[in-house]
């Protein structure tokens, strides 16, 4: 059975699989690329444009253009009303999913329904929901949702199975940030801590020059209006902006013509005027790294043998520089723009290996191992890999002060925490003859933990009865259980009864019956 990788990402998506001799290979899209733009063209209802050809319809008509929609997910968020109807963010990810694994078939020839999709690591559980989701509504199979510096180091790792490693992955995509620290010992990957942002990307870096382009242009014509306020030429300065951050990567100044409201300007940008404008940005990169090196170090892993630039915004030259100049770093680039994908797809095929020895399909197994041209000892060391992960964020619960009966939050499980995690802790009732306890699950909003209220997202509610006329204090256990996959499970018990509440963490936006619905719609679309 064949498996893939993807790559899912803000601006640009991948995929990959593992090809007839077991390495992991990008799969070119049917335009012949290695990447496809992350961008959906609404032509109409029955008729969706997805890649290229959408990225550079934008130019023309904006308003029927979805972009950027990874920064959405998992978020109360529906687009503008696009001939009659919107679209949530799961929709507009499986129509990218739709594209991605159609090219995927094309160019293999294999059914690509079986895939593991990547998230930033810094994605919280209603993101990473919302990813699998999408999936299900573009009609796939979803193996597992796995952190994209995972998937990077997985495929780092496999260069060198025989070392034991410790590897920072600074990891700059379109729309996200994050740093991890990750070990590789006798072949298993263990993560150690993670940090990141998930409102940072390259994207920022692109604004930063769009908003620089525009005020150029108003300079030279004042009597004009603003460039930013017209659709068109936003979307066209967007584009301009992005090939020129590209451009910078290698050369030392660029210049474009900016066309607007019947004028013309030609603007130069010099690399050192690009990093100026953009310091704040690779600022905030500093300081999250900073805070995972320490953390890193209070785990005991104090040096790094790799440090690993992964993402296509590692290639701007800033990067490097500031991570030699504040750490003493010698970052490397490991395949920034396809790595993850190639991860995704040995991960998706051990998986898939793993999953069918325990079942007792070895037949089936051996068949996968022998089409991949893997031999006994590859097999072996694929049964035996072991992945372990730790916690993006922290969890808890909403709980009262009996002091000064105050508001806060109990977190069970903390960001960093190994997983898989099980914890389980007693409350109590505040009030005597106390009839139900409303149970509220809380997720870690900010950038670090804390116990007020306003700095964490509630993601699930539910109520537990009491036994009447117990006193203040009567004990409820409340049970945090949060996967390899950061999948939370919650539940609470009354000890006398026995009464249990079994909370199904509601994310993602969208119901079961939400989620068959759009399934079905989307199926009927052409999405080339």
């Amino acid at each position: 059975m064949a498996v893939f990788g993807i790559d899912l990402g803000t601006t640009y998506s991948c995929v990959a699989h593992l090809d007839d001799v077991g390495r992991p290979a990008v799969v070119r899209n049917a335009e012949g690329a290695d990447t496809t733009p992350s961008v959906v063209y609404l032509e109409s209802v029955d008729n969706i444009v997805v890649g290229s050809v959408a990225k550079n319809t934008a130019v023309i008509h904006p308003d029927l253009v979805v972009s950027l929609i990874k920064r959405e997910m998992g978020q109360d968020y529906v687009t503008p009303e696009i001939h009659g109807r919107t679209y949530v963010p799961e929709e507009v990810s499986a129509l990218i999913l739709r594209k991605l694994t159609a090219d995927a078939e094309l160019f293999t020839g294999d059914s690509a329904n079986d895939v593991v999709i990547t998230v930033p690591a810094y994605f919280g559980i209603a993101e990473r929901e919302a990813t699998r989701r999408a999936g299900e509504i573009a009609g796939l199979n979803v193996i597992d949702i796995v952190s994209e510096p995972i998937a990077a180091a997985i495929d780092y790792g496999v260069l060198r199975p025989d070392e034991d490693r410790s590897i920072l992955v600074y990891d700059l995509g379109g729309g996200t940030f994050d740093t991890t620290v990750i070990t590789i010992r006798g072949g298993d990957i263990e993560v150690v801590c993670t940090d990141g942002d998930h409102n940072l990307g390259g994207a920022d870096w692109d604004l930063r020059l769009v908003e620089h382009l525009a005020k150029d242009f108003t300079a030279q014509h004042p009597d004009a209006t603003d460039p930013l306020e017209d659709r068109e030429t936003e979307q066209e300065l967007r584009t301009l902006a992005e090939d020129m951050k590209k451009d910078l990567s290698s050369a030392t100044q660029r210049t474009v013509r900016v066309v607007h409201d019947g004028r013309r300007a030609t603007v130069e940008v010099s690399r050192d005027v690009f990093e100026e404008i953009t310091h704040d940005l690779v600022d905030r990169t500093v300081d999250i790294t900073r805070r995972i090196v320490e953390e890193a170090g209070r785990r005991g892993v104090t040096t790094f043998d790799d440090v690993l630039l992964v993402g296509g915004a590692t290639r701007m030259p800033v990067v490097r520089a500031r991570l030699v100049a504040e750490f003493g770093f010698d970052p490397k680039l490991h395949d920034p723009d396809l790595s993850v994908a190639k991860g995704a797809a040995r991960y998706a095929f051990e998986e898939t290996y793993r999953r069918l020895l325990s079942s007792g399909e070895t037949g089936k197994a051996n068949e996968m191992a022998d089409r991949a041209g893997l031999s006994d000892k590859a097999q072996e060391a694929m049964s035996n890999r072991q992945i372990r992960t730790v916690a993006s964020r922290s969890f808890g619960i909403k709980a009262v002060r009996r002091d000064n009966r105050t508001d806060f939050v109990a977190h069970l499980i903390h960001a960093n925490d190994q997983l898989p995690a099980d914890v389980t802790e007693e409350f109590g009732t505040i009030d005597d003859d106390q009839r139900a306890i409303l149970v509220e699950v809380m997720e870690q909003a900010g950038p670090r933990e804390s116990d007020l209220v306003e700095n964490n997202n509630r993601i699930a509610e539910g109520e537990i009865e009491i036994p009447p006329r117990k006193p203040a204090g009567w004990p409820i256990d409340v049970t945090f259980r949060l996967s390899t996959s950061g999948l939370l499970r919650v539940a609470a018990v009354e000890k006398e009864t026995g009464v249990r509440l079994e909370l199904s963490v509601q994310v993602g936006g969208m119901t079961d019956e939400q989620v068959e619905s759009a399934r079905k719609s989307i199926a009927l679309t052409r999405v080339s």
